[in-house]
């Protein structure tokens, strides 16, 4: 992968099309790889890490719905813009309930691509339906979490701990990104936290010898599956 200000990935047919949004985003220092059928695209996510994904909604061997469709199952949770010909609602529909954030029309104005992936870019997306870590398993529709197959009891704050924690994995998430996802503006005292953070870790890890919620001293949590030695 190119190294870039942000990274992007363009899954697009049309070659002539695709060199020109690749060279303007070079002028914007934007890199972009790219990908020329769905199937390479849909492997290119899941082995990196991108900002945005610039998926084409028509592209031999997986078309863009099912792409983005089979990247939500799977927990990715980058953020999806589709590029169509269909300007109509139901296609616009189809496209948002297979999981994509945004939309565009061809033709576009390049400049309108761009405004657009960058705002994408400062969000990972709330698409994913499933997070996943080691055996640990959220079900965003369901409201479900499990652990080895087993359904945790976790409270409705617990949960909210938890997805913040998954999303970010395996990056660390400052007590204060935590507090805010959680409790907004509203924030409780910071032993709120401290009780909630205990909690979730007793139900997560108290039956497993695989430690997966883990405190960085003075900075946050992170959940990940430590690498054993």
């Amino acid at each position: 992968m190119n190294k870039g200000s942000l990274q992007f990935l363009l899954v697009e047919d049309d070659l002539d099309l695709a060199t020109a949004i690749i060279d303007y985003l070079e002028l914007e220092d934007i890199a972009c790889d790219h990908a020329s059928n769905g199937l390479a695209g849909f492997n290119l996510v899941k082995e990196n890490r991108f900002d945005v994904v610039i998926l084409d909604l028509n592209l031999p061997k997986m078309n863009g719905l099912e792409v983005c469709e089979r990247l939500r199952e799977q927990g990715v949770d980058v953020p999806i813009l589709m590029l169509t010909a269909r300007d109509t609602l139901d296609d616009k529909l189809m496209g948002f309930s297979n999981g994509a954030d945004d939309y565009l029309v061809k033709p576009f104005a390049m400049e309108e691509l761009i405004v657009r992936a960058q705002v994408l870019s400062r969000r990972r997306s709330g698409e994913v339906s499933k997070l996943m870590v080691a055996d640990l398993e959220l079900d965003t529709k369901g409201q479900t979490a499990t652990r080895g197959g087993q359904v945790l009891k976790i409270s409705p704050i617990g949960f909210k701990l938890l997805s913040a924690l998954l999303r970010a994995s395996p990056s660390l998430v400052t007590r204060d990104k935590l507090m805010q996802s959680v409790w907004g503006d509203e924030q409780p005292d910071s032993n709120s936290l401290k009780v909630h953070m205990f909690n979730l870790r007793k139900v997560v890890d108290a039956n497993s010898e695989v430690k997966l919620i883990h405190t960085v001293s003075g900075q946050g949590f992170v959940l990940k599956q430590e690498e054993t030695q």
